[in-house]
């Protein structure tokens, strides 16, 4: 699925496990507990993008883009307050 523009979706619950989502862009999109596990990141602009818990750890998301409230989504598993 590489290079797909997904604008204005809910995409609640949607399961991403092992998708290639390279030059993908996720504007607008409600991404509550979509599942993202071994899915390829690289360059998907997430900058509009809200309610995603995405682990870097498991997801490789060089380049990708993150506006600074999204943040939150990618430290989530680690229990801390950022204020």
């Amino acid at each position: 699925m590489p290079k797909t523009k997904f604008v204005d979706c809910m995409l609640k619950e949607v399961s991403f496990i092992g998708a290639n989502l390279t030059n993908s862009s996720f504007e607008n999109c409600n991404l509550d507990n979509a599942i993202f596990n071994d899915t390829i990141l690289a360059s998907v602009d997430f900058t509009s993008a809200f309610n995603y818990k995405i682990d870097p750890e498991f997801n490789p998301m060089a380049k990708a883009k993150f506006s600074t409230q999204g943040i939150v989504g990618l430290l989530d598993k680690y229990d801390i307050k950022i204020e």
